[in-house]
C-alpha cells in the first residue's frame, strides 16, 4: 500500500522563496496536485512561472539569483535547526525528569535480575571512581606495585590490579569466548537462512495449489465447480475485551468470498467487561440478519487463556461436520479471497496440516517502535518461515492467519493449556505426528503492531517465556517420537536451543554484561569485529526483507540489544518456572484499520453496518480522522508513559563503562557503549513508541 504524495515541502519552499523575493500573492490561486485534487487556502501559493510561448521555450534552469536564494534558505534552515537543538534537548530532559519524579511507586518485591543489575551498577560506579582517581594520579602510565605502595588508595589500587589480572579476567575472558562462539553459530544460522531465501527468490520456488476456486460471479452463475465441492470451513475469532477492533475483525471475516452455506463463523468472546460483551453480541446479530452464519460464544469458566477458549469451541458437536478451521485474532483483517487462496493447498496433499499466511501491518510507519518491529517480523516471515516451510515443511504456527485441517488437530491432541504459546505447542506436536506445513508468503493478512513500549515488552515476554516452558514439557516427547533424527535435531538444536535460548542469552550476556566488564578488566578483551562488524552484517541481513527501512539500520541494531534484557528475563522465567512465566496479558490494540478490509463488502451491500470512514489506513494519513471518530474508545482511565528500572540501570552501567573506555582510548568500544547506553536510556524513560503522558 503506497503512501499518498505529500506536498507540504513544495508548498513551504514556494512560500519561503516568494516571501524572500517579495512576490507572495495576496490571493493565491488554487494549485492542482498531480492526483487531481485542488489545494486552496493559506496552504497554497501562486507559483509565478512564465506562461508565454517565449518563456515556455526557454531553458528550465534556475537563474543566479534563484540559486543564491536557494542556498540562503538552506543555510537558514540548517541554522534554525542547530539553534533549536538546545531547546529540544532541554524539552527532552524536562520530559525525562517529569517521568522520573511522577512515576508510580514500585512494589517492594523486585525481580532477581533487577537486583543483580543493580548490584552490578553499584560495582561499576565504584570501579569508575577508583579508575578516575588512578588516572588523575598518573597510575595508568606506571601502575603502583604492592610493595612500594605508601598511601591507602595506592595500596587499594595495587591490590585491585592483582585481583583483576589473576582472578577476575580469566573467567570473564572464558565466558566472552563462549558467547562469541555462540554468536558466530547463530550468525551462520541466519546467513544460511538468508541464502535459502535468495535461492527461493531466484528460482521462483513457491507452493502451488492443486485446484483453484472461481470468483463469486462464477459461483453464482454456475460456471465452475458445484457448491458442494467447496469444503466446509469453520472460522474462529478468539477475543478478550477487544473493544477497539471487534467490528473490523468480524466484518472482514463475514465478507469472505466463500459459499455462506459452507462456512460457519464462531466469535469466541472471553471478555469480562459486560459492555464489550453486549457490543460484540449486537455486532454478531447485525451480521446474522444479513444472512451470515455466525455464532457468539462466551465461556462461563474462563481458564487456559486463548488455548482454553479454542479448546472449548472445538468441543461443539457441529464441529465434526467441518474439515478445516481458520483462526484470526481480533486485530486481523483477512482479504475477501483469503480462504480461496489457502484452502486449495490442502487438496491432493493429505499430509498437510497447516497453511499459514504472512502478516502485514497497517501501522508499520506509525512511530520508530513500529518501524523496528516491522524489520524484525519481515525477516521472521519472509526468511525464517518461508525457508523452513519450503525445505523442511515445518515452522512454528503464528496463532492466527492460518488454516488447520481439523483431523490433524485432533490426532495431535488438540489445544492444550499448559503453556502461553499454544500455537507453537500444537505445531510441534503435529510435526512429531508426521504432519507437514505450508507457508504462503504471497498471501497477506492485515494486522496491527503494538505502538507502545509497554505493550510490546509484555508481548515479547510472553513470546520468549512460552517456548522455554514448551521445551521443558516436550523435550522427552521429541526424543521418544518416531520422526527422523534430522527432524529431532532440527527441533532441539535449531528451533528451541539456538533461536529461542541461545540468542537471548548471548545477546544480553555479551553486549550488556561482558562488554562493560571488559572496560574495567582490560586483561579480558572483546575484539572489534565482535562488537561492531559482525553485528552490523547481521543487521544488514535482517533488514533485507524490508529495504525501505535501511535508514533505521543503526537504531535497529541498538534496539535489538536493548530488548535482549526483556527476552533474557523471559527466557530464564520460562526455563526455570519463575512467577511471571505463565503470565498472559492481551496485547493492547488501537483499532488501526486498512482501506482494503471492507471495501468489497461496501460495493455489494448498500447499507453496510460498519462505518466506511474506518476503511482508510492510519499508516497512510488517516490517523487524525480515526482519532476524531472516537469509535469504541474506552474512556476514564488516563494513560501515562512509564519508566523501566532494568533498562535505566543498564543505561547507567553502559554509560559508566563508556567513560572508562574513554580513559583507555578504546575508540570503537567507546562509541558502541555510548550509543547503546543512550538507547537504553531512551527506552528506560519510555521515549520510544507511543507518547501519551
Amino acid at each position: 500500500m503506497s503512501r499518498p504524495p505529500n506536498y507540504e515541502f513544495q508548498e513551504w519552499w514556494n512560500k519561503e522563496r516568494l516571501k524572500a523575493q517579495g512576490l507572495l500573492a495576496p490571493n493565491p490561486a488554487p494549485t492542482v496536485a498531480p492526483g487531481g485534487e485542488a489545494i486552496t487556502g493559506s496552504g497554497a501559493v501562486d507559483v509565478l512561472t512564465p506562461t508565454t510561448p517565449a518563456a515556455a521555450g526557454k531553458s528550465r534552469g534556475r537563474s543566479t539569483r534563484q540559486i543564491s536564494w536557494l542556498l540562503f534558505l538552506r543555510i537558514h534552515h540548517s541554522a534554525s535547526l542547530l539553534a533549536s537543538l538546545p531547546s529540544r534537548l532541554f524539552a527532552l530532559l524536562r520530559t525525562a525528569a517529569r517521568r522520573i519524579f511522577t512515576s508510580p511507586h514500585h512494589p517492594a518485591h523486585s525481580s532477581r535480575l533487577y537486583r543483580l543489575i543493580r548490584a552490578f551498577l553499584v560495582l561499576a560506579i565504584l570501579l569508575l571512581a577508583l579508575e578516575l582517581a588512578a588516572y588523575f594520579k598518573g597510575w595508568h602510565f606506571s601502575p603502583p606495585s604492592y610493595a612500594s605502595s605508601a598511601e591507602a588508595l595506592e595500596l587499594i589500587y595495587a591490590n585491585w590490579l592483582t585481583i583483576r589480572a589473576e582472578y577476575l579476567s580469566p573467567p570473564v575472558q572464558a565466558l566472552a569466548n563462549m558467547c562469541t562462539v555462540l554468536f558466530l553459530v547463530q550468525s551462520v544460522d541466519r546467513l544460511v537462512l538468508t541464502l535459502g531465501c535468495f535461492y527461493i527468490k531466484l528460482r521462483g520456488v513457491k507452493p502451488v495449489a492443486a485446484v483453484e476456486y472461481g470468483g463469486q460471479g462464477d459461483l453464482e452463475g454456475g460456471r465452475t465447480m458445484n457448491v458442494d465441492e467447496y469444503p466446509m470451513v469453520l472460522v474462529q475469532i478468539p477475543m478478550c475485551n477487544e473493544r477497539e477492533v471487534y467490528q473490523q475483525s468480524i466484518a472482514a471475516v463475514c465478507i469472505q468470498d466463500w459459499p455462506r452455506e459452507r462456512m460457519l463463523i464462531q466469535v469466541l468472546d472471553d471478555s469480562d467487561d459486560m459492555d464489550v460483551q453486549n457490543l460484540i453480541k449486537a455486532e454478531v446479530q447485525k451480521w446474522q440478519q444479513k444472512g451470515v452464519r455466525i455464532l457468539y460464544r462466551h465461556r462461563l469458566i474462563r481458564t487456559g487463556y486463548k488455548a482454553g477458549n479454542l479448546k472449548s469451541a472445538m468441543s461443539c458437536d457441529y464441529v465434526k461436520d467441518y474439515e478445516f478451521v481458520a483462526i484470526f485474532d481480533a486485530d486481523f483483517q483477512p482479504a475477501p479471497d483469503f480462504l480461496k487462496k489457502t484452502i486449495p493447498h490442502f487438496k491432493g496433499n493429505d499430509d498437510v496440516a497447516l497453511v499459514q499466511a504472512r502478516w502485514v501491518f497497517v501501522n508499520k510507519d506509525e512511530n520508530l517502535l513500529t518501524r523496528l518491529q516491522n524489520i524484525n517480523l519481515s525477516f521472521h516471515f519472509e526468511v525464517e518461515q518461508q525457508v523452513n516451510g519450503i525445505f523442511i515443511n515445518f515452522f512454528g504456527f503464528n496463532g492466527t492467519a492460518g488454516v488447520w485441517r481439523i483431523k490433524a488437530l485432533e490426532e495431535s491432541g488438540g489445544w492444550l493449556e499448559r503453556t502461553t504459546v499454544e500455537d507453537m505447542d500444537i505445531a510441534v506436536r503435529a510435526h512429531l505426528c508426521g504432519w507437514k506445513f505450508i507457508f504462503l508468503n504471497d498471501v497477506k493478512c492485515l494486522c496491527e503492531l503494538p505502538e507502545s513500549y509497554e505493550a510490546y515488552k509484555k508481548q515479547q515476554h510472553r513470546w520468549h517465556s512460552g517456548p522455554m516452558q514448551l521445551f521443558r514439557l516436550c523435550f522427552f516427547d521429541i526424543l521418544r517420537s518416531k520422526v527422523s533424527f534430522t527432524k529431532k535435531a532440527n527441533l532441539i538444536f535449531l528451533f528451541f536451543l539456538l533461536r529461542k535460548l541461545i540468542l537471548p542469552f548471548y545477546s544480553f550476556t555479551l553486549f550488556c554484561i561482558i562488554l562493560p566488564l571488559t572496560m574495567f578488566l582490560p586483561e579480558a578483551h572483546l575484539p572489534a569485529w565482535v562488537v561492531c562488524y559482525v553485528p552490523g552484517i547481521m543487521s544488514v541481513l535482517s533488514i533485507l526483507p524490508a529495504p525501505r527501512s535501511f535508514p533505521f539500520i543503526v537504531p535497529y541494531l541498538l534496539f535489538e540489544n536493548t530488548m535482549s534484557v526483556t527476552k533474557f528475563h523471559a527466557m530464564i522465567s520460562g526455563l526455570f518456572k519463575f512467577g511471571s512465566s505463565y503470565e498472559w496479558i492481551v496485547t493492547k490494540k488501537l483499532g488501526r484499520s486498512s482501506e482494503a478490509d471492507l471495501v468489497s463488502y461496501v460495493e455489494k451491500d448498500p447499507e453496510p453496518c460498519v462505518d466506511s470512514s474506518l476503511h482508510r489506513s492510519s499508516s497512510d494519513s488517516g490517523i487524525s480522522e480515526l482519532n476524531k471518530l472516537g469509535v469504541n474508545k474506552k474512556t476514564g482511565k488516563v494513560k501515562r508513559n512509564r519508566i523501566y528500572r532494568k533498562e535505566l540501570a543498564l543505561a547507567i552501567i553502559l554509560l559508566t563503562a563508556s567513560v572508562r573506555s574513554l580513559l583507555s582510548a578504546q575508540g570503537i568500544h567507546f562509541y558502541f557503549l555510548l550509543f547503546q547506553g543512550i538507547t537504553f536510556l531512551a527506552v528506560g524513560l519510555d521515549l520510544i513508541g507511543e507518547q501519551v503522558s
